[in-house]
């Protein structure tokens, strides 16, 4: 889950006169082509300029409940040519939290529970340290919890996650620092479950009412309407929500899904008092944990102040996972405004697109255009630069020309002098945390070794093969020696050493290039990554101040 979100203003007068939903288009609409948007022409332009720089997704704006611009970008399926609309269903990731948290304080309005409940009070299977934390503490990530029940689509019980949630071992006392954490979340649904014998089945009916498309990714209540598909790094597409379960490595934390006007009406409710009392939405609203640069914690959100962007906004957002989505919805009190964001591919997400273009919005200003530099790349050109280049300290540049022209590192050479970290410090200590995990010096560590070696073998060691920022998270690749052939792997881990995400087999750190009149440089619309030019000569390849020869 990514943190670092905008609020959005818009000249609502302007646009509510002009708005209108694409989710009535005419069902024979081409399915090349995108629908009629539902925004003002200006913002629409705006928004089809990211739509050609990689954004696909969905948009919804609203003021005061009511809809300033619905519309959706791009494809919904490649393959099928269909594209997406404001009808077009996301999985939302993370923001699934905040569904959750609702859920707690709606109960808590109806006597059910208290916030101050021990969490074994209401689960008395639950053994160890966690059962003493507070429904309060799990809401703003004070438990102590550290990591997730399971991996997402894996198969998880109840019995089984309570399993693995009660052999954790705690980060801190609860109460006393804080540690973001899937498994917290999985925890209080096991509480709404216990206390209403159905987490699924209540959240439908009560936290998701009204809500025409709401329900689960995967299992019942489906949500309802046209999916995206989602696409992930390598260009593979994401899980398709038909996973059979048990769900409960993702029920609480991950597993909801619906449209983007369905996410920003629900988040205007729930602000308003339509979802939970006016006091439990207060208690949503008002920052708890202070996580530094004027945010904070709240239970499912994350509270920001006006220092940035001259107002206050509160966001949640989700994605990262195996499905290829990512989500993202904004409420500001002024005005009641809600922006949520969905994408469903890699090129921009959707906290890119709020990243870039956040700020103009919230300043009334004209939506910037995205970076995207003039001119394709000549076949010649292309075809002349393919191959590897090796550096003389073992790393390599592989450049190819499969589906657009991109350079990838192997080694940590070559993905420093590709990706230049931004904070060399976070980047060594994220390196010491996964040695530290692959020589089993920590629980986290020996339990990966051991799943590592049921799927692949006995890690016999491992390399270091240097680390990137991608989706708001440091990932550190390693060369994993199992016995065969060398296995890419990359790890992010939280600042207790758990494992947050990790991807076995995977492919070496990549970017697209553009030209930009002295040479290359990433293809990089929103400005998220590294900021450096490469330079092609006789059989060479400067990357920065790096040069490696054709191999």
């Amino acid at each position: 889950m990514t943190r670092s979100l905008m609020g959005v203003t818009v000249a609502a007068a302007v646009l509510l006169a002009a708005c209108t939903s694409d989710a009535e288009s005419p069902a024979g609409s081409s399915a090349g082509s995108s629908p009629p948007s539902g925004c003002d022409p200006q913002l629409d332009a705006a928004l089809d300029a990211w739509a050609e720089a990689g954004f696909s997704g969905a948009v919804s704006i609203t003021a005061a409940g009511e809809p300033v611009c619905e519309a959706g970008y791009g494809s919904a399926d490649r393959a099928a040519g269909r594209p997406n609309t404001a009808a077009t269903v996301f999985a939302i990731g993370s923001v699934t939290k905040a569904f959750t948290a609702a859920a707690v304080l709606d109960l808590a309005d109806d006597g059910r529970l208290t916030l101050d409940d021990r969490v074994g009070d209401h689960l008395p299977e639950l053994r160890g340290p966690a059962a003493d934390a507070t429904l309060r503490q799990l809401l703003v990530h004070t438990s102590g919890l550290n990591g997730s029940p399971g991996a997402d689509h894996q198969p998880l019980s109840r019995d089984d996650a309570l399993a693995a949630i009660a052999a954790m071992r705690p980060a801190f006392p609860p109460g006393t620092d804080y540690l973001y954490t899937n498994a917290g979340y999985t925890l209080l649904a096991l509480v709404v479950e216990e206390v209403t014998g159905s987490y699924r089945e209540h959240a439908a009916t009560r936290i998701l009412r009204g809500l025409p498309s709401a329900g689960f990714w995967d299992g019942s209540p489906a949500a309802r309407g046209d999916r995206a598909v989602g696409y992930l790094d390598d260009g593979s597409t994401g899980a398709a929500g038909d996973f059979a379960g048990p769900h409960w490595a993702l029920d609480g934390n991950g597993a909801l899904a619906m449209t983007m006007p369905d996410l920003a009406a629900w988040t205007w409710s729930l602000f308003t008092g339509g979802v939970v009392s006016a006091e439990a939405a207060r208690t949503i609203a008002t920052p708890q944990v202070d996580l530094g640069d004027g945010a904070s914690e709240t239970p499912g959100w994350v509270a920001h102040d006006a220092s940035a962007f001259g107002v206050p906004f509160l966001a949640s957002a989700g994605g990262g996972g195996d499905v290829g989505h990512e989500a993202m919805v904004v409420w500001i009190p002024n005005g009641e405004r809600v922006l949520a964001v969905a994408s469903n591919g890699p090129e921009v997400t959707a906290e890119e697109l709020v990243e870039a273009i956040g700020p103009a919005l919230a300043a009334g200003e004209p939506v910037p255009a995205p970076d995207v530099p003039g001119g394709a790349v000549d076949p010649g050109v292309a075809a002349a630069i393919v191959g590897d280049y090796r550096l003389d300290t073992g790393g390599a540049f592989l450049v190819s020309d499969d589906d657009g022209l991109r350079i990838a590192a192997r080694g940590a050479d070559a993905v420093r002098a590709l990706f230049p970290p931004a904070d060399p410090d976070a980047v060594r200590e994220h390196e010491r945390a996964v040695e530290a995990l692959l020589a089993g010096r920590t629980e986290a560590g020996r339990e990966e070794l051991a799943a590592l070696s049921d799927d692949f073998g006995p890690v016999g060691g491992f390399e270091p093969a240097g680390t990137v920022l991608a989706d708001g998270e440091l990932r550190t690749y390693v060369t994993l020696d199992t016995g065969g052939a060398p296995l890419l792997a990359w790890y992010a881990l939280n600042d207790d050493g758990g494992v947050e995400g990790v991807e076995v087999g995977a492919d070496p750190p990549s970017v697209s290039l553009a030209p930009d009149g002295r040479g290359f440089r990433p293809s990089d619309p929103a400005g998220a990554g590294p900021d450096i030019t490469m330079t092609f000569g006789d059989d060479t390849v400067t990357v920065g101040d790096v040069t490696a020869r054709r191999g």
